[in-house]
């Protein structure tokens, strides 16, 4: 299970892991908490179309489903209310009723609930940081980190479903220094711009720890479809924008994988790993 803020970060971010365990027969379930209806329209060709200005939140669970059509998962709400991203100093206060406004352990109730019905061996999400501070990523993973730990205590969230414990908890780390700096440096060795300089500079000016890469899973071959479903979420994504500026030979060579850092695990698995399942599969 890949639990995710809002349509368009389960393409964004661990797409290719979850199409490579798809090809293998795994059963992957996506858990959207929001519907993304105060995301900006990031894509410049549809700025200003005022069916989508209008009717976002209706585009992007169309986009949605495109998506999770590419991918081969399943997809579920957990129906709460975009946050937005709070801009301006000092920050506007967040709206009312919105997702990161919520009582952590009220949030967590239906995640809870989808973990005893779906019953996953592994979870996904971000870490405390929430990959970066959005406030609806934040908030997923708080959510998130109390479901792993209620999901099996029949003690809590009784009128959820029958308890169902998850072996290990991941935090997604695509966005790494290292992989940054691989790719970086394999563009300028092949003579191409590099569109990460910028933030190459951002990263030696910041005090932000670096995180621990526990888990490279290897899954080149899949970002073609990691891409074609980002695209699907067309007012997030300009397909001519800097996602796309390194050529796919160069990202499948420089950095074949799709990175994490093992959370949590209740099964004995040796680091560092290249499989989410390491640990799991020799115990069946």
């Amino acid at each position: 299970m890949a639990v995710h803020a809002h349509p368009d970060d389960e393409s964004s971010k661990g797409a290719a892991m979850t199409a490579k365990y798809v090809s293998e027969g795994v059963e992957v379930l996506v858990a959207t908490c929001t519907g993304g209806e105060r995301g900006s329209i990031l894509n410049p060709k549809l700025q200003g179309d005022p069916y989508i200005e209008k009717n976002i939140h209706e585009v992007r669970a169309k986009e949605m489903a495109e998506a999770r059509e590419i991918l081969g998962v399943r997809q579920e709400w957990l129906g709460f209310v975009d946050s937005g991203l709070p801009e301006g100093d000092p920050l506007p206060p967040l709206p009312e009723g919105c997702f990161a406004l919520k009582d952590v352990d009220e949030a967590a109730e239906p995640l809870v609930r989808l973990i005893r019905s779906f019953r996953p061996q592994v979870v996904t999400t971000y870490d405390e940081n929430g990959g970066y501070p959005h406030p609806d990523h934040i908030m997923t993973h708080k959510i998130t980190m109390v479901a792993f730990e209620a999901a099996g205590d029949a003690d809590r969230y009784p009128d959820a479903g029958e308890p169902w414990q998850p072996l290990k908890l991941y935090y997604n780390q695509g966005f790494n220094r290292a992989r940054t700096v691989a790719l970086h440096e394999g563009l300028l060795a092949r003579g191409l711009e590099s569109p990460y300089a910028e933030w190459l500079e951002r990263w030696e000016e910041s005090s932000m720890p670096e995180r621990e890469l526990t888990t490279r899973v290897p899954c080149a071959e899949f970002f073609p479809i990691r891409d074609k479903a980002l695209i699907a979420h067309a007012t997030q994504i300009d397909p001519d924008g800097g996602w796309f500026r390194v050529p796919m030979d160069v990202q499948q060579e420089v950095w074949p994988t799709e990175d994490f850092e093992l959370a949590r695990s209740l099964v004995d698995t040796s680091l560092p790993e290249s499989d989410l399942f390491a640990g799991i599969r020799e115990n069946r």
